[in-house]
C-alpha cells in the first residue's frame, strides 16, 4: 500500500528544494546532524529522495562534538544503516563556552563556534553544500527574536552562499512546521539523541518558541501567514528610509516644513 503520508512529506521536501534551486547534479552535501529530531529527519529524507529526483548528490553527516557526554553511537549506527559516511568531529565547545568563558548568554558564542567548526569541516572534507534541518518554525522564532531583541525584521533564508567558506547552506525543510517534523519523526521510528546542552529549554529561543505557541492557539494559520509573508515580504511597501536635508537659510526646505510639523 503507498503511504501518502510519506509522500506528502517527500514532495513538500522536493517542492522547497525545486522552488529555491538547493541542490544540483554532482553535489556532496553534508548534513548537520545534532541527533535531535529535526537533523535526523533531514538525513532521512534526503536519504529516501535521493533516489526519486533527477539530480545525482552525495550525503555526508557531520556532528560537532561540543565535548560533553553524548551517545554518538545512535548516529553513527543510523548513518552506517545508510551506507551515509559520518564524521563526529570533536570539540572543546563545551569547556569554552560554559568553563572558560562562563558566559551569561550562552548561546551566541556557541552558535559561532559550532558554525566555524562544521564549515572548517564541510570544507576539508571535499563538499560544497551544507544541509540543516531548520523548519518554519525556526524561522519565525528567529524573524520574532530579531524584532524584539534588535528591531529588525530578519530571518534566516531558505538558502545562503557563504562567500568566505565557499558553502551554500540550504534548509530542504523550510515549508515544514515543527509538529509535522515531530510526526515524522514518530511516525517512522527514527532515533532521536537527548540534548545534554546545560541551558537546553532555558533560551531566548525557548522564549520565542513559548510565544508563537501562544500566537498559534488563538490564531491558528498564523504560521501560514508567516510563510506566505516570507516569501513576499517587500519592504518598500513599510516606511521608506529617513531622508537627512540641510536647511536654507531662507526656510523654503521641504525639510524645515516637515521639521515644524514635528515641532
Amino acid at each position: 500500500m503507498k503511504d501518502t503520508y510519506l509522500q506528502w512529506f517527500k514532495g513538500k521536501v522536493k517542492k522547497a528544494m525545486t522552488n529555491y534551486n538547493m541542490l544540483n547534479d554532482g553535489d556532496r552535501v553534508a548534513v548537520g546532524l545534532s541527533g535531535g529530531k529535526d537533523s535526523m529527519a533531514l538525513l532521512q529524507v534526503l536519504y529516501m529522495i535521493r533516489r526519486e529526483v533527477p539530480v545525482h548528490y552525495d550525503l555526508h553527516a557531520i556532528f560537532v562534538n561540543p565535548g560533553w557526554p553524548m551517545n554518538v553511537d545512535i548516529m553513527a549506527d543510523f548513518c552506517r544503516e545508510r551506507d551515509i559516511p559520518f564524521t563526529n568531529k570533536l570539540t572543546d565547545i563545551g569547556e569554552v563556552v560554559f568553563i572558560e568563558r562562563q558566559e551569561k548568554n550562552p548561546c551566541g558564542l556557541c552558535a559561532n563556534l559550532r558554525r566555524g567548526a562544521i564549515n572548517n569541516t564541510v570544507r576539508d572534507l571535499g563538499l560544497n553544500k551544507l544541509a540543516l534541518g531548520h523548519h518554519l518554525d525556526d524561522a519565525i522564532e528567529t524573524f520574532m527574536m530579531s524584532l524584539i531583541f534588535t528591531g529588525q525584521f530578519k530571518t534566516f533564508a531558505p538558502v545562503t552562499f557563504m562567500d568566505r567558506s565557499n558553502i551554500t547552506l540550504i534548509r530542504p525543510m523550510i515549508y515544514m512546521t515543527e509538529q509535522t517534523v515531530e510526526t515524522f519523526v514518530d511516525r517512522y521510528n527514527l532515533p532521536v539523541v537527548k540534548s545534554l546542552c546545560p541551558v537546553n529549554g532555558k533560551t531566548k529561543r525557548e522564549e520565542m518558541k513559548n510565544l508563537v505557541d501562544l500566537l498559534s492557539e488563538r490564531y491558528p494559520d498564523i504560521k501560514t501567514r508567516f510563510l506566505t509573508a516570507f516569501q513576499r515580504l517587500d519592504l518598500q511597501n513599510l516606511w521608506p528610509p529617513m531622508v537627512t536635508r540641510h536647511l536654507h537659510d531662507d526656510g523654503a526646505d521641504a525639510g524645515e516644513g516637515a521639521m515644524n510639523l514635528i515641532e
